[in-house]
Order: C-alpha cells, then sequence, then structure tokens
C-alpha cells in the first residue's frame, strides 16, 4: 500500500526525470561557483588598479560572502513560503543584473556594493537549490543527489578561473564579471523552462492547483497519482515563526550543532579558497601560477563531492564528513609548506581542494535530513548563513594578520584549527541523531 507520494519516490529506484531535475541544480550551482570565486581570480588585477592593502582587498572578498549569509538567512526562509522554484528565479535575476553592474564598477566601495548584492541571489539559490536536490532523490541516493549538486559550484569554480585566466590576460578584469553576469541571466532562462517546484512543498504547502502539479510530477517520476489531496495536520503547539521551529524541543540542540559546523568548515574554506592565489603570488609565485594553484583546489572539489556522496551511499555520511575534516587539517598544514616545489605545491592543492569542498558538499548532504519539509528550506537556509558568517570573517581576519607581519605557515595553521572543531560538532550531532532514532524505534515497538 502506497502512504503517500513521498514515501513511494523515497523507496523507488530513481528514474531518468529525477536526475534531470538534480542535474539542473548542479547548473545552478555551476554558475554560483563561478560567481561567488570570480573575485578571488580577479583579486590581483583588482588590487594592482586600485593600490589596495590587504585589509581592503579582505573587504572585497568577504562583501560577497557577506551577501551570501543575507540571502540565506533573509531570502531562503521564502521558499517555504512561495515555493523553491519562484525563490530560484528571482535570486538568478538579482545575481546576474548585479554581475554585469560589477563589470562597470569605478571604485572599490561601487564594486563591493555589487559582490554584496549578488552574494544575496547566490545565497537564495544555493539553499533552495541543495533542498530541490534533496527532495527528488531517494533515501538511498539522497546524500549522493546533493553532494553531486555541490560539485556544481567545483566546477563553476574551476571553470571560471580558467576563464579568468583568458579574459584577464585579453580584456581586463572586468571580463570576467560581464561574462559571469550574462552567463547567469541565461540560466535564468533556462531554469524557467526546465526547473520544476519541489514535490514536497506540493504536498505541504497545497498552493493553487497543487493536486494537478503534483499527478503531473508523479507521471514523470513514475509514482502513483493521487485521486485527493493530503491532509495537513497543523501542530498549534509548534512556535508561530520559523525560527522558533528550528529550536523546538530536541531539534534545538541539532541546529547549535549544525550551524557551528557551518560556521567552522566556512571559516576555514573560505580562506583557503579566497585567499590562496594572492598569498601565493606574494610568496614568490607568479600570479598566473597563483591562480593556477587556485584553480586546482576548486577542481579537486569536483572529485571531493562526488567521493563523499559515493561512499555516504554505504557509510553513515556523519562520520564520513568526520573523517573528511580530518585529513583537510592535515592537507591544510602539509599544502602551506610545499610552496618552494610547484609540482609538490600543486598536486597538494588538488587534494586539499578534493578534501575541503568534500566537507561543505557533506554538510549540505547532512542539513536537509535534519528538518520536515514544511521547515526545510528555512533550515538549511539559516544552517547556510550562520555558516557564512565564519566566511565573512574569514577573509578579514586573514587580511588583518598578513598586514600584520603574520608568517604564511602560522596562518594556514590557525585555519587548519576550524577543521578540527567542526569535527567534534558533526560527531555530536551524529550522536544526537543515533539518539532520536533509537526513541523513535523504542515509542513505535509493539507492546507485549
Amino acid at each position: 500500500m502506497v502512504l503517500n507520494p513521498r514515501e513511494e519516490m523515497n523507496n523507488k529506484t530513481m528514474n531518468g526525470y529525477q536526475w534531470f531535475v538534480i542535474g539542473i541544480c548542479i547548473l545552478l550551482n555551476v554558475i554560483d561557483g563561478f560567481d561567488v570565486l570570480v573575485m578571488a581570480f580577479t583579486a590581483a588585477s583588482v588590487s594592482a588598479e586600485w593600490g589596495l592593502s590587504g585589509a581592503e582587498l579582505g573587504a572585497l572578498l568577504s562583501a560577497g560572502l557577506f551577501g551570501m549569509g543575507a540571502g540565506s538567512l533573509f531570502l531562503a526562509p521564502w521558499a517555504d513560503k512561495i515555493g523553491r522554484r519562484p525563490l530560484i528565479l528571482l535570486c538568478l535575476l538579482i545575481s546576474g543584473v548585479s554581475m554585469v553592474a560589477a563589470a562597470f564598477a569605478q571604485t572599490a566601495t561601487q564594486l563591493g556594493a555589487m559582490r554584496f548584492i549578488t552574494g544575496i541571489g547566490i545565497g537564495g539559490i544555493l539553499a533552495s537549490s541543495n533542498v530541490i536536490a534533496s527532495e527528488y532523490a531517494s533515501s538511498r541516493w539522497r546524500s549522493l543527489a546533493v553532494s553531486l549538486q555541490s560539485t556544481g559550484y567545483a566546477i563553476g569554480a574551476t571553470i571560471g578561473g580558467i576563464i579568468a585566466i583568458a579574459l584577464i590576460s585579453n580584456f581586463g578584469w572586468r571580463s570576467v564579471f560581464l561574462a559571469g553576469g550574462l552567463t547567469t541571466l541565461f540560466m535564468m532562462v533556462v531554469a524557467y523552462f526546465a526547473l520544476p517546484e519541489s514535490l514536497d512543498y506540493l504536498l505541504v504547502k497545497q498552493p493553487k492547483n497543487a493536486l494537478e502539479r503534483i499527478n503531473a510530477l508523479a507521471k514523470k517520476i513514475k509514482i502513483t497519482p493521487l485521486t485527493a489531496l493530503p491532509t495537513v495536520t497543523i501542530d498549534t503547539n509548534q512556535p508561530k515563526t520559523s525560527l522558533g521551529k528550528l529550536f523546538n524541543g530536541s531539534l534545538s540542540f541539532q541546529t547549535l550543532c549544525l550551524w557551528m559546523s557551518f560556521f567552522f568548515v566556512m571559516f576555514g574554506f573560505y580562506f583557503v579558497m579566497s585567499w590562496t592565489p594572492k598569498i601565493l603570488s606574494a610568496n614568490g609565485m607568479t600570479t598566473e601560477q597563483g591562480v593556477t594553484a587556485g584553480v586546482l583546489l576548486s577542481a579537486g572539489g569536483m572529485f571531493g563531492a562526488a567521493l563523499i556522496g559515493l561512499i555516504s551511499s554505504r557509510i553513515r555520511i556523519f562520520y564520513v564528513q568526520a573523517a573528511f575534516l580530518a585529513i583537510t587539517a592535515v592537507l591544510i598544514i602539509l599544502f602551506v609548506n610545499s610552496t618552494a616545489v610547484l609540482t609538490t605545491a600543486f598536486i597538494l592543492a588538488l587534494l586539499l581542494g578534493t578534501m575541503a569542498n568534500g566537507c561543505v558538499a557533506g554538510l549540505y548532504a547532512m542539513s536537509p535530513s535534519i528538518y520536515d519539509a514544511d521547515v526545510r528550506a528555512t533550515g538549511v537556509g539559516y544552517a547556510i548563513g550562520f555558516g557564512r558568517i565564519g566566511g565573512i570573517l574569514s577573509p578579514l581576519v586573514a587580511g588583518a594578520f598578513l598586514d600584520s607581519g603574520m608568517s604564511s605557515l602560522a596562518l594556514y595553521g590557525y585555519y587548519a584549527v576550524a577543521f578540527a572543531l567542526a569535527i567534534v560538532m558533526v560527531l555530536s550531532l551524529s550522536r544526537l541523531k543515533n539518539k532520536q532514532a533509537a526513541q523513535l524505534q523504542f515509542n513505535q515497538a509493539p507492546s507485549a
């Protein structure tokens, strides 16, 4: 007996349409990866043109991350109210227009403002596309689906770095922003025609024509159509606000552990991804070699996100995530000690990118499983938004430390500690989920 479409989709073999939807989410992240790290790849050129200090450049690198935090906190929750699809389309428009405007910035302040606005759009896209990828996957392949969706970020960053090298050499740094903006607007058109609404959203929120839309999706997914909409039970004891629901009862400590996991990982990740090209250039490499190392960090992410997803289809995602975090911390120390030998530095950059991007993909794979459908986008959005606080602080802290004369070895060492602290949060979250599952099993056990 089919209990509901969600239950049936959880247990069926995934078909081509489900993977197609996940493929669209991957493309959305490709655009986001380009748009996010375009500042890192143009940092040296922008700094040279305007004579920026380390702190000023750090502020520019953080502007986009600050916007992403705002988008995750204030835009992403609207996906639980108006739908995942409409919010993604709006955010693509915001990101595309601001990227084009950034190409015409005449001062660092103007560029920073456009980076902030671009970040707002990206924040909404990342949270919503992550949720859609999760909601269109079956139980077995959910971690892989979300992890593959995360590979789009690394693909976009890698392609962006390659394109940036060619465009900066021939047309200057402004052309990189223009190319990213036009591509983002093109992706908005693609999403308008190809991206469906979330089945979970339609089942829980039941907007206009929900039954017809659910059955149209059921036909494509090849699950049993509904004859009537399911009854939605409203718990009057639950908090009224979305944020309040995230801290309701036993969910509160899980939310805190998830938030801190995102904070520590984003703090370390955005330092490695944002500052590495500039630091390597300052330590004797050419600008091209520094950007190449940055591209290799991003290229490694294509493998890391897929790798953590494949492993977690057999081993619990929390344990895989803890292992990835530990290896990343070690690789950060090895990488900063290898810069004197170019080949070794490039190999370690690839490995570090693999593991660091895998850590981020693991967080995205973990987070949807914490929350129910009615607050899932809100929960994921707030977790990502809290993580962005770490991402915002990261380049600013690094810029201040570099201006004070701190060595690269000491600086990378401090950021390795962030990944180590994240291990504690992830294992704590795993213990809470185990306890919750055991309690649920006990409650459902038949009485003697």
